[in-house]
């Protein structure tokens, strides 16, 4: 199948990881606690890198955040961001603590002596800025002009901080245009993609809990995606913040753009179905959270089906009345016992590699 075609936006390195121009779209989370207390934030930050998260972003409220910022940058694996709001002095020190970006709106800072300040540092320490518009907070002036948070507000709100920025000669910028909204979000993503080159951070924000705020996210961000558009993502959702790391992967994965990683194929079971499928299938699903390796596992409730419809599984299972099936990309090779089935699973899934290697040789 041909690939989408991707816009090709202006690459903003990010510490060691670059965003836009072509590069990996990356995923990104937010941790939850408070930035202060490193025997809280710490974990969490350890628990985001295993689960996947390429660049972290805490929040800098306040000078105890600022010192912190330099102890969890020397523990950390991935880029750091530090979200400010209004006070230029946090942004001044973040970037003397170390961190890789800035989340920053330069409008919203002071006058022009302070943006002035906080860009100079910036492009001297080579840390790019990423301005977010959300539709919830957009400037009165635009709400006057334009009725409501539309797309086209949101844009002028993202071209007015662009302009502070170019006009102190500032061009590492990375934008992000959010709305709780899905239709919103899409719509003024679509329109600054339209007029702009940089990067684009995607997210639909205040999305919900895990359940509902997946499904807007992979909507809105998979939407936007499938036809090009973004560089880099984050899933806002009230849970835990490695859930919104899982969900980011699995979109970047359902639409075949990032490899790597286990894709997990099960049937939504029929009447044809005779044991627990949806146990079992959580109990793979918990086991593959662990693994690394470039792999499609398929659990299906049923011979007749099984392994043809899954047939493009590298491994997987099908559950008969009399017995439970192993299969290799379609291939039958080995009639199970129920008991021993999931053991057996688990044993081809971390033999994997030696696995295909075996079948490669002649």
């Amino acid at each position: 199948m041909k690939a989408f075609s991707r816009k090709i936006t202006r690459t903003v390195n990010v510490g060691n990881v670059p965003i836009g121009g072509g590069f990996p779209i990356t995923v990104q989370s937010m941790t939850s606690v408070k930035t202060h207390d490193l025997d809280a934030v710490l974990p969490q930050i350890e628990q985001l890198e295993v689960a996947g998260c390429q660049l972290i972003r805490v929040t800098v409220p306040d000078e105890e955040a600022v010192h912190a910022l330099t102890i969890i940058k020397k523990k950390m694996h991935v880029p750091l961001i530090a979200d400010i709001h209004f006070n230029y002095r946090l942004a001044l020190a973040a970037i003397d603590a170390g961190a890789d970006k800035i989340r920053l709106n330069p409008g919203n800072i002071g006058g022009k002596e302070r943006v002035k300040a906080v860009l100079q540092k910036a492009k001297a320490a080579h840390v790019p800025i990423r301005i977010g518009v959300n539709a919830g907070s957009l400037e009165k002036d635009l709400l006057a002009k334009y009725g409501a948070p539309t797309a086209e507000a949101m844009v002028a709100s993202a071209a007015r901080h662009i302009e502070i920025c170019r006009e102190n000669d500032f061009e590492d910028i990375i934008v992000a245009l959010k709305a709780s909204n899905v239709q919103l979000m899409i719509a003024a993503n679509r329109l600054f993609s339209e007029q702009f080159d940089y990067p684009l951070h995607l997210g639909v924000t205040e999305s919900g809990p895990l359940w509902q705020g997946t499904i807007k996210s992979c909507l809105g961000i998979g939407t936007l995606l499938a036809e090009g558009i973004g560089d880099t993502l984050r899933v806002s959702l009230t849970a835990n913040p490695v859930e919104e790391v899982r969900v980011g992967l699995e979109i970047l994965k359902a639409l075949d753009i990032n490899r790597g990683g286990v894709r997990l194929v099960s049937c939504p079971t029929c009447g044809r179905t005779s044991v627990d499928l949806i146990t079992i299938v959580g109990q793979v699903e918990e086991f593959l959270k662990g693994v690394k390796k470039d792999l499609t596992v398929a659990v299906m409730g049923c011979e007749v089906n099984g392994p043809g419809e899954a047939r493009e599984a590298d491994i997987g299972l099908a559950f008969g009345k009399t017995g439970v099936l192993l299969f290799r990309r379609g291939t039958i090779v080995s009639r199970l016992r129920l008991e021993e089935a999931l053991d057996r699973l688990k044993t081809e899934i971390i033999n994997w590699q030696d696995l295909s290697q075996e079948e490669e040789q002649p």
